[in-house]
């Protein structure tokens, strides 16, 4: 009988320490937060590079423009798989007319951050504060470095080096918004392969910045 009792204790032992331990996720709220953020931001800047080909001449911003193509659009898959493996929302996709043929983007805000000011206009005056459209379709401040309607509907109406300068312009506090989202994974996020990610977002996009920065010297 002693036997059996320590025997059954052991099993209940067992079953608690396996149920605490499937109970703790991989990932948190934070690392959710990050891809459901940063999706949508991803898919902004996917847009606006797309419109150089068509816009500037400028081989150092074609390239630039490439290299983020390249890097980004592949990170909204992995981010997507990241949400769909949690049984997370995934933000959908833009729905409204292509910037490309003059019209605006409507940008799908998910969630929202606060304590980091990315107000600031370019030197045509444009603003590029992140005023956008909410994932219900309603107007507000998008955040993070995320252009607005009229932002995308004005660089999609540029060209030559007036589009050069915008575009340079509104893609450093874009990137600037981005670092600062990753910071916040970084510092709150669990999930390692969100967390590497953040790492590479910081890395790579404080390098553009600072090309994209020269770039504006030049000028």
């Amino acid at each position: 009988m002693k036997r059996l009792v320590l025997f059954v204790s052991a099993l209940l032992a067992a079953a608690f320490l396996t149920a605490c331990g499937s109970s703790t996720p991989d990932h948190n709220s934070t690392d959710t937060r990050f891809a459901q953020d940063m999706i949508p931001h991803h898919r902004q800047a996917v847009d606006m590079v797309g419109l150089v080909s068509t816009r500037t001449q400028n081989a150092q911003i074609r390239a630039l423009a490439t290299q983020i193509h390249a890097a980004q659009t592949p990170e909204i898959v992995t981010m997507t798989g990241w949400l769909t493996a949690w049984s997370e929302p995934v933000p959908s996709a833009v729905d409204s007319a292509s910037a490309d043929d003059g019209h605006p983007t409507h940008t799908h805000r998910i969630g929202g951050h606060e304590g980091h000011d990315t107000s600031g206009h370019d030197t045509s005056g444009h603003d590029t504060s992140g005023h956008g459209t909410s994932a219900d379709g309603t107007a507000g401040k998008a955040g993070m470095g995320m252009m607005s309607d009229e932002d995308l509907a004005a660089l999609a109406k540029t060209s030559g080096t007036a589009f050069d300068t915008m575009f340079l312009t509104m893609m450093i506090t874009h990137h600037e918004g981005a670092i600062a989202m990753a910071a916040m994974e970084l510092q709150g996020g669990r999930y390692p392969p969100a967390k590497q990610l953040a790492e590479h977002i910081r890395t790579s996009q404080t390098a553009e910045i600072a090309t994209m920065r020269g770039l504006l010297g030049a000028r």
